[in-house]
């Protein structure tokens, strides 16, 4: 039953992929929703039997990597962390695969969409039940190819190959160190299976450890969209909507806090990259937010919100709070599957309109989406009672249980951006439906509520919702709950559940209840009751002063009332100006993009070149294969040149090669005499035939008397052949 739930999204990816003209579209959409419902009934079996019932289940295929000390084997492991992953993957993947049947209706690529849709979900599932490290890194590297392919699903939009493009070359930075982790384990453990290298980590080196927590926290940071990796998020909204939604919910970003979660046997040993990790997610959660406050496309405020989320969950990992991180990202999959899926619908109806400024008054035209989305909206912003209550605010809770640098740092930010998040949220609500319309009055007439395969999606996921963070919170995060088992450890100094649940001031605890509910009202007040505020704020010639043409005239011909409103015009020009400059340095992402491409893209691209042209065009190619081929290939042509069939010609190198034997005949001879091995003056009067001569001038004198003779001969080899050519004449 186990391996069936990995094999069905396979099988309905291959059928519709290999075979879509064969079954054709409807087949294709029969076949892989068939085949996940099947597999998301399996995994809720395997949830009640290995997470209800507490008995995991281990399965060796065969084995993989067998070298020396290297055993890996194809194994797979369902203990309740597993299958508490299944819940939200396989659910939402096929609550999208319905919505996708309208939403996508018209494409006429409908079976490789689905087929894509199925594989990246059949990778995923790997990711999260392989029992060792290199079955993970299969997964991981699956869905990384899943998202490209999704991305760039319309390959003919040039912002698509460019999204898919910098999402793929983004991840490949964190599957870098993430590889280079996998080194460490294995240098550190002498294994990459789970169970081994857990089992061994109390007993290593702080340090080595240290190493190995922070290589996996950029592999961590890539996938799931950490600063400073994570600019290629909000860009995969170019991808169709379905595909923004499985990738935010329940797929692609979740992979990095699986990652963490699961070696936390590893990161409780390292209090600094618990600390890392803590900054790291706070300061995400917190830009991201200030990001989002601005943002015009109904789909990047969406994707800002969940790179916010993000944040929480790895803020929750760096407190050590596995349990709750791991809550938090099934509640955050389906509120923020609900979140995309009625943007899609908003979308769809309002003819592939995207910008929520020319939107507007939607809630009469659309009641059902408007209903579905504020459901989203106020479970994203820990609304009590509703799923996001029971583990956003219980991370912000536990983060000032710390009694910290690190836990207060948590507490500040997180707190602010639960404000934020409400603000931006009430923003699109109220952008989107409440104010007046101002898309084209055609698309008022045309918009529709969904079809049927929509609306089963939107309800069940709105569903979930409302009722599974209070139905589970216990199980997950309650405490005395042993849910997960041995598939998390908490070293006991880092357990700070009881103090966060009974002994923090009462403000404390309901300060991100308070800034959400001021933010949401400051959202729907700015941008549905009196949208003239900021509107005068931002635009110095609104606030002009008015009135009558004798007491304006009057007044501008006074010197006092000029001043005054010179001083006036200058403030709000002042103000307009640093709230313009705000907004441009918040809508451009803090600028990460042009740092990237000036700094990192530019200048490894000058490198890039330099090496190119110097070394691989210069050096390599001149002391390498090709330059060796060059230099005896143009050897043997000077060579060649040598053979001129003329008789002076070889008699010259005849004269050559004898000065040049005699030379090396008799040059040892004086050679030895000058180093001093023969220092018998009477031998050396007898050799030059000059009395009292040193040795040291012999060697100079051959060599004078064999250029001399050279030059002769060369010159009587060059006279005799001008009179040849002359007498030839």
């Amino acid at each position: 039953m186990y391996l069936t739930i990995l094999i069905l999204p396979l099988l309905g990816s291959i059928l519709s992929g290999l075979m879509g003209r064969k079954v054709g579209v409807t087949g294709s959409h029969i076949i892989t929703i068939s085949c996940l419902v099947l597999s998301s009934i399996l995994a809720s079996i395997a949830f009640y039997e290995v997470g209800i019932n507490g008995s995991p289940v281990s399965i060796n295929l065969t084995s993989w990597i067998e070298s020396e000390h290297m055993s890996i084997a194809w194994e797979f492991l369902f203990d309740s962390l597993t299958v508490s992953m299944f819940i939200p993957v396989l659910y939402i993947s096929t609550l999208i695969h319905l919505f996708s049947v309208n939403y996508m209706g018209e494409d006429p690529h409908n079976q490789r969409f689905f087929s894509y849709l199925s594989l990246f979900t059949f990778f995923m599932l790997i990711l999260v039940s392989g029992a060792n490290f290199f079955v993970l890194f299969v997964g991981w590297e699956g869905i990384g190819v899943a998202s490209y392919l999704l991305i760039n699903f319309w390959w003919t939009r040039i912002q698509a190959n460019k999204a898919a493009i910098l999402a793929f070359t983004m991840n490949r930075v964190g599957d870098m160190g993430l590889s280079i982790g996998f080194f460490a384990i294995f240098a550190l453990f002498g294994s990459l299976d789970y169970a081994t290298v857990f089992n061994l980590a109390p007993f290593m080196n702080e340090t080595a450890i240290t190493i190995i927590g922070l290589l996996l926290l950029t592999g961590a940071m890539s996938k799931s969209a950490q600063i400073p990796l994570h600019s290629w998020l909000p860009g995969s909204m170019e991808g169709p909507t379905p595909v923004s939604a499985l990738i935010h919910a329940a797929t692609l970003v979740t992979a990095g806090l699986y990652l963490l979660v699961r070696s936390s046997p590893i990161l409780e040993y390292s209090p600094t990259a618990l600390l890392v990790i803590t900054l790291i997610g706070s300061t995400t959660a917190f830009v991201a937010a200030l990001c989002g406050l601005v943002q015009n496309d109904i789909k990047r405020i969406i994707a800002f919100s969940t790179i916010s989320q993000l944040g929480y969950m790895v803020l929750a990992v760096g407190l050590s709070k596995y349990d709750v991180s791991l809550f938090h990202v099934i509640n955050h999959a389906f509120f923020k599957g609900l979140l995309f899926l009625s943007a899609g619908t908003v979308i769809h109806s309002m003819a592939d309109q995207q910008d929520v400024r020319r939107l507007g008054g939607l809630i009469n035209f659309l009641p059902f989406t408007y209903t579905i989305m504020l459901i989203g909206s106020l479970s994203l912003l820990a609304t009590p009672w509703l799923t996001g209550f029971y583990s956003k605010d219980l991370i912000i809770e536990l983060g000032y249980a710390q009694y910290g640098f690190s836990g207060y740092y948590a507490y500040v930010l997180g707190s602010l951006t639960a404000g934020l998040t409400a603000f931006y949220s009430f923003r699109l609500i109220s952008l989107t439906f409440l104010t007046y319309p101002n898309a084209k009055r055609n698309d008022y007439l045309n918009s529709h509520e969904a079809s049927l395969s929509v609306i089963i999606p939107l309800t069940t996921l709105a569903l979930f919702s409302i009722f599974f963070g209070y139905t589970f919170s216990d199980l997950f995060v309650g405490i005395g709950s042993d849910f997960l088992g041995n598939s998390i450890f908490i070293h006991p100094n880092h357990i700070t559940l009881v103090e966060a649940e009974f002994s923090l001031p009462s403000i404390i605890k309901l300060l991100p209840a308070i800034l959400s509910l001021i933010g949401a009202t400051l959202g729907l007040l700015l941008y549905h009751i009196s949208p003239e505020f900021i509107i005068s704020f931002t635009d110095p010639s609104r606030n002009i002063p008015t009135g009558n043409s004798s007491s304006s005239d009057s007044n501008w011909n006074s010197k006092s009332n000029s001043n005054s409103h010179s001083n006036l015009l200058n403030g709000t020009k002042i103000s307009g100006s640093f709230a313009r400059k705000v907004y441009l340095f918040l809508n451009s992402k803090f600028l990460f993009d042009i740092l990237y491409n000036k700094y990192f893209i530019a200048g490894g691209l000058k490198l890039g070149y330099t090496i190119s042209k110097t070394l691989d065009k210069g050096l390599i190619e001149t002391m390498g294969p090709y330059g060796l081929a060059n230099i005896l290939s143009n050897t043997g042509f000077n060579v060649s040149k040598l053979d001129t069939g003329v008789v002076t010609t070889y008699s010259l190198y005849i004269s050559l090669g004898l000065l040049t034997l005699l030379f090396l005949v008799f040059s040892p001879l004086y050679f030895e005499i000058n180093l001093g091995d023969l220092v018998n003056q009477n031998l050396i009067t007898n050799l030059t035939g000059i009395k009292g001569v040193s040795a040291e001038i012999v060697p100079e004198r051959l060599f004078i008397l064999y250029f001399t003779t050279l030059i002769l001969v060369c010159g009587q080899y060059g006279y005799s052949n001008t009179n040849s050519n002359t007498n030839h004449n």
